[in-house]
This record gives structure tokens, C-alpha cells and sequence, in this order.
């Protein structure tokens, strides 16, 4: 009963848990009104500030609703987010809040077009075309994962389908703090718990892991190994096997790595998944060759591989099998892969280039792979304000944050070094009307 685990409850996070039990079970249906948060308050013998908190945090999962004058009410249906639309960034405003790879550093795709690419592909077909699977196959295995291939139509499908296949609404999936804003967007619309764990340079920490697992039951992690939007995190191998020695406690643990930026890091592959009885890495080649292209491929168990082909054929059925062929191609074609490596370089540089601008005001930002870079600040809402009005829109941090301190996100994709000095200047000065010196 609500009031039983309201009363038994010593955190915000256990009224969470308590008032979404009390969901899941059925004691409080879809419309139904919560409790008022006095009420959740005097009940549970903690302060209306931790139950206002409570609150918060189920809003933010899209688990409540909440209207002015009115009660708080359990929500209808998951939330979902709003297509692409609007007016966009204003004219003469440089658009640096959405993490889209630069199009004058993608490889030539139509140059691949030939008359032979195209084969009729039949209902019996092969899910994951032959071409594909030799060329996906090979890269997995010189990075030491091997598993059954599966291709989906990018890395946040692969990500719905794993979860919606492997986890059942109401669990718990351990995330990283922060997070990518799909990734929470998707949790949240699959009705699915987050535990947060705070990320570094390095990626999660060990430490951290090993306490929320031991606190609570969790059925899958998901991580980035490489390029983690929007920190820029990398995964050392020590740090892989520090991860590894945490989740070996937890044998049923679903392990699922979002490598989705592997094509244009430069650095090598880590990962957690080694000898898992449940796991799957996937990775994508929107940033590589295109988000156009639309495809991602994922290395995984034999029953995760099942389970996600099996409920393709209940919808798409497969991923085309001609925009197969051109990423089996672009993959082989060395024009392209010299492409790709150029990308890889020119985003390094980019990204490095801001970094280096920004310490120069004493300002210590993080991007160690990717095409973002991360930057603490106080006041998000008026550090971007003001970006704004000097001809900068980037993208603040609140939607990726669950814990962590407030920041700014800058995607450095088409950010050349000279503009970086400038926009380090202005950053400067947002973050602190100017008064930071640059280092000469």
C-alpha cells in the first residue's frame, strides 16, 4: 500500500519509488490525483522539501502531470518529444547546439552509386545483408567483441529495441549523469526507472556503480564508451576493467554500450561487455557517413539478437538492404575511409582547439572525443542568453543533467580553431562579466 511505503520512506528517492509501485500496481491509475505533497509530507514524516523534490523528479520522468491550480495526477500516457520545428536558431546566429557531424567532412556517398548496387531483397532475406555483416564483423572482433549482428535504423533504435525486448516497465536502468537527452526522453516513454551515476574524463565511476548497484535492483546499464554526449568521455582499458570487476558481481545485469561515435574517435575501443551473459554494443554511422543514412549495427548475446529481430518482423521487418550495401560499400572503399580518418582529425582539432581556448581564461571544459565539449557554468539560462546575443546558440545543460552541476554543451563539429578564440572570449565573459584574463 501507498501510505505503508510512504511511511517507511527516508529519502525523495523512496517516495519515488514508493508512489511508482503504487502506479505499476494499479492502487493509482493513469488520471488518477496524487496525494497533495503536504500530505505525502505528514504521511512519510519528512520535510515538504523532500517530497516537493519527489515530486519534481517524477515530472521529469514523465511518470506525473502537473497543471496550474491543480492536483498533481499520474500521466495518461508516456511523454514524448515534439518533432523538429519552429523558428529555429535566429538569422546571423551560429548553430552550435545540435550535435550533427559537419557535411563538407562526409565522405562522397553517391560516388559508390553504381548499377550493381541495387539487388531485390525478399521476405526470407537475410536480416543483416552478407556485405555488411563481413565488413561490421571484422571491426567487432579486432576490438575483441564478438556476437551475433543486428541492424537497426540508428543507435537510439537499437537502444529502444534492446530495452523494450530485455527490460520490462518499472525497472531500473543505471545511466550516466549526464546523459544524452534522447536516451532519458526514450527511458522515460518505455516507463523505466533511472539510476544515475556521475561520469569524469573517464568515463563512470567504479565507485559510484558499485554503491547504486548494491542499493538497489537494477536490470541493465547503459554507458558510452567513447565520445559520451555531452561530456566527451573516454574509456580507459583501466577503467574498463575497474567496470568490469563491479558489474562481475551482478551476473544478470544487462550491459548495453552506446558506441555510437566509434567511426570518428581516435581512440581505442574499451568495453564492459567482456564474458557478460547479457550485453550489447552498438554502433552507428550517422556521424561517420551521414545521420541521412539512418543505420546502426549491434554486436550482442544470441537471445538479445533474437529478441530484437524477432520484434522487427512485427514492424519494419528489416533494414534496407540497398542502404546496407552503400555503408558495406563507403566501410571498403578507401576514398572514403581516408575521408572518414580526415573527419576524425579535423573534429580532434576542433574540439581541442576550444578546450585549449577556454583554459586559456582559466575555464576548465571537458571533450576528449567526439564533436562536443562540455563547459560548467553557474547560470545556464543566462550564460546562453547572453552567448546568444553575441551570435552563439548552444545548448544548455538542464536536460542532461539528473545530479550533476549545471554546464553548457558546444558542439565543435563546425567550429573552426580561430572562431574558438572568440567564442572562448565571449563564454568568458558570461560566465563572469568579463573580469577572467586570458593567458598570454
Amino acid at each position: 500500500m501507498l501510505v505503508d511505503d510512504l511511511r517507511k520512506s527516508v529519502s525523495s528517492r523512496d517516495l519515488v519509488e514508493a508512489i511508482s509501485a503504487a502506479i505499476r500496481n494499479g492502487e493509482l491509475t493513469p488520471g488518477a490525483d496524487l496525494p497533495s505533497v503536504r500530505h505525502v509530507s505528514e504521511t512519510s514524516g519528512l520535510s515538504p522539501g523532500t517530497a516537493a523534490l519527489a515530486f519534481r523528479m517524477l515530472r521529469e520522468r514523465g511518470v506525473i502531470a502537473s497543471t496550474h491550480g491543480r492536483r498533481s495526477r499520474v500521466a495518461q500516457l508516456p511523454a514524448l518529444p515534439r518533432p523538429v520545428g519552429g523558428p529555429g536558431v535566429p538569422s546571423g546566429v551560429r548553430d552550435l547546439s545540435t550535435a550533427s557531424p559537419d557535411p563538407l567532412l562526409l565522405p562522397d556517398i553517391g560516388a559508390l552509386l553504381s548499377p550493381d548496387l541495387y539487388e531485390p531483397a525478399l521476405y526470407d532475406s537475410e536480416s543483416v545483408h552478407p556485405a555488411l555483416a563481413r565488413v561490421m564483423r571484422t571491426q567487432f572482433a579486432a576490438d575483441g567483441i564478438v556476437g551475433p549482428l543486428t541492424a537497426t535504423n540508428g543507435a537510439l533504435d537499437a537502444m529502444e529495441r534492446i530495452l523494450a525486448a530485455t527490460v520490462r516497465p518499472g525497472e531500473t536502468v543505471v545511466v550516466e549523469d549526464p546523459q544524452w537527452v534522447s536516451s532519458l526522453s526514450l527511458l522515460r516513454v518505455l516507463q523505466l526507472e533511472v539510476a544515475p551515476v556521475p561520469v569524469d574524463d573517464e568515463g563512470l565511476d567504479p565507485g559510484a556503480l558499485a554503491a547504486v548497484l548494491a542499493s538497489r535492483h537494477c536490470s541493465a546499464l547503459v554507458l558510452t564508451p567513447r565520445a559520451q554526449n555531452p561530456r566527451g568521455s573516454v574509456m580507459s582499458e583501466a577503467r574498463a576493467a575497474a567496470l568490469r570487476a563491479v558489474v562481475a558481481q551482478h551476473p544478470d545485469l544487462m550491459v548495453i554500450e552506446d558506441d555510437h561515435a566509434a567511426p570518428i574517435t581516435d581512440t581505442p575501443a574499451a568495453t564492459v561487455t567482456t564474458d557478460r551473459r547479457r550485453w550489447a554494443v552498438i554502433r552507428s554511422m550517422s556521424k561517420a557517413l551521414g545521420p541521412d543514412l539512418r543505420l546502426a549495427v549491434t554486436a550482442s548475446d544470441r537471445d538479445t539478437a533474437d529478441r530484437v529481430q524477432g520484434r522487427m518482423l512485427l514492424g519494419p521487418g528489416w533494414v534496407s538492404h540497398f542502404t546496407q550495401r552503400i555503408v558495406a560499400a563507403a566501410l571498403s572503399d578507401e576514398r572514403s575511409l581516408d575521408a572518414v580518418r580526415h573527419a576524425t582529425e579535423v573534429y580532434r582539432q576542433r574540439r581541442s582547439a576550444l578546450v585549449a581556448a577556454l583554459a586559456a581564461y582559466g575555464i576548465a571544459a571537458h571533450g576528449a572525443s567526439g564533436l562536443n565539449v562540455l563547459v560548467p557554468v553557474h547560470e545556464e539560462a543566462a550564460v546562453t542568453a547572453h552567448l546568444m546575443t553575441k551570435g552563439w546558440a548552444v545548448r544548455p545543460g538542464e536536460g542532461f543533467r539528473l545530479g550533476t552541476p549545471p554546464f553548457i554543451r558546444v558542439t565543435t563539429a563546425r567550429l573552426d580553431p580561430v572562431d574558438a578564440v572568440h567564442l572562448a572570449a565571449d563564454i568568458s565573459e558570461a560566465v563572469d562579466g568579463g573580469t577572467r584574463r586570458r593567458d598570454e
